[in-house]
């Protein structure tokens, strides 16, 4: 059986303000009634696959678990990268994984924030493959170019491979080619013989390693130095921090597809996109009769070509044409169409001025639940929490702030030094500075409570935890 290996990482940067930095696109639904992850969980073929191996950045761990959660999904493990250090590594680690009990799966490297509109397509496109990697092909899958694309990188087609039967099922790779300028993208689109690079993957777990150290041994070593001694932590695998951040930040096409000899492209015809820009994304949407692309409560009048996504409240145009309007709870991003690829570049500057919402929406989530930042000052400050059933926060003390808790839903436990009481709806607690104190919901549906912060100091990190149901340290404020 197919091992998947799904990548969930990502800086939040080309989708912004909708992603951010702690909540990047795969975690975030776009006109579908799943996250870009869930979807990319439920279109693996039911029975042909071993439970997905995911590999995430540390501060997304309990998002990634939350969202498969919700989906009823139990993958095969969650390993966590402290920092990005691009697919190379991060595939060699779950390589390492596989192989460790002496198995050696077919790995099916997927993104976790790709867009497949035609599943069946796509399931289709892996048999092929997989009698490739299975006679040792390292196998990418590339998508027929439909516009000179310049954000994409080529693959250019070489000799075609076929199956037992004689049908051509893909091609020898002849080169892969960087994203090209849109002349050389035009000759590319009228010659033929060449494909989008999709940045999929089907290979031997075994057949990567031993490709990985021909070409970078050093990337190979470190992994296996950081896979040496892992730490199991609820469902999640910490590998050693020191070691992993010593290899080098490489793409796998850097690191072995362009080199190695044993490189194959089957063709993926799925309605694929990437969802690299906001352009894309009003690519894969439904559209109005005025080729208008909407996301939550839109209001549109004599306006067309538009992508307009609204979080919480109503949006309305009028008259405009080929904009792209987001509207967040604490951000707001009007730009033109054809300009959606440079959001990147404003979010760097974004980034340089320190502002918090390059990082953290408003709405921010936590293992327990979430919470909303409703308003604050400099000496005060307001969240509406959400603590899902049979959920607790850590017991924890803060030194700089007091807090008032007012129930406005559900039933809360709570601890405050020695003593323990239920509050129902609309009763209060205070919680003075520097009193241990603890929330939990012992309810069977979700605690909703309004928190009222007042103090010198309001940052998260004014917290000492004494104990935590998710393993987290006395000042980790994930």
């Amino acid at each position: 059986m197919i091992l998947p290996v799904i990548l969930c990482g990502g800086s939040g940067t080309r989708l912004w303000p909708m992603s951010r930095e702690r909540y990047p696109k795969q975690f975030l639904q776009l006109g579908s009634e799943h996250t870009l992850l869930q979807d990319t969980l439920l279109r693996l073929e039911p029975g042909s696959n071993q439970p997905a191996l995911v590999i995430c950045n540390e501060v997304h761990r309990f998002i990634c678990a939350e969202q498969m959660r919700a989906i009823g999904y139990q993958a095969g493990g969650i390993i966590l990268e402290p920092e990005g250090r691009n697919t190379a590594p991060a595939i060699a680690l779950a390589a390492l994984k596989a192989c460790k009990n002496g198995d050696d799966p077919i790995l099916l490297v997927l993104a976790s924030d790709h867009y497949i509109g035609d599943v069946s397509a796509f399931r289709l496109s892996i048999e092929r493959g997989l009698a490739l990697a299975q006679g040792g092909k390292l196998v990418t899958f590339g998508i027929a170019p439909d516009s000179p694309h310049t954000g994409y990188g080529y693959i250019q087609c070489g000799s075609p491979l076929t199956h037992d039967a004689g049908d051509d099922i893909g091609a020898e790779v002849a080169a892969f080619i960087e994203k090209p300028d849109e002349q050389t993208a035009q000759g590319y689109l009228e010659q033929g013989g060449y494909l989008w690079n999709s940045g999929l993957f089907l290979f031997r777990a075994s057949d990567y390693l031993k490709e990985l150290a021909q070409y970078r041994p050093d990337i190979l070593q470190a992994c296996e130095q950081a896979m040496a001694e892992p730490q199991v932590d609820l469902d999640f695998t910490r590998v050693n921090r020191e070691a992993f951040l010593a290899a080098p930040s490489e793409s796998i096409d850097y690191a072995v597809m362009e080199h190695t000899e044993h490189a194959a492209v089957v063709p993926l015809n799925a309605q694929w996109n990437d969802i690299g820009s906001f352009e894309a994304l009003w690519q894969t949407l439904s559209k109005d009769s005025q080729n208008n692309a909407h996301i939550g409560n839109v209001m549109a009048l004599n306006t067309r070509d538009n992508l307009v996504l609204a979080q919480d409240r109503l949006v309305a145009t009028v008259g405009v044409q080929d904009l792209v309007v987001v509207d967040t709870k604490d951000a707001l991003l009007v730009a033109h169409r054809n300009q959606s690829q440079t959001i990147k570049s404003l979010v760097d500057e974004l980034k340089d001025r320190e502002l918090a919402q390059v990082t953290d929406h408003r709405e921010v989530y936590r293992p327990w639940g979430k919470y909303d930042i409703v308003d604050q000052d400099q000496r005060f400050l307001v969240k509406r929490i959400t603590v899902r059933p049979g959920h607790s926060l850590s017991r924890q003390l803060h030194y700089h702030r007091a807090e008032h808790w007012v129930v406005v839903s559900g039933t809360a436990e709570v601890e405050i030094g020695e003593e323990r009481r239920l509050l129902c709806e609309d009763q209060s607690v205070f919680i003075p500075a520097t009193v241990v104190h603890r929330l939990s919901n012992p309810g069977k549906v979700d605690l909703q409570l309004i928190e009222v912060q007042s103090g010198s100091y309001l940052e998260e990190d004014d917290i000492i935890r004494f104990e935590d149901d998710y393993t987290r340290g006395p000042h980790d404020n994930s």
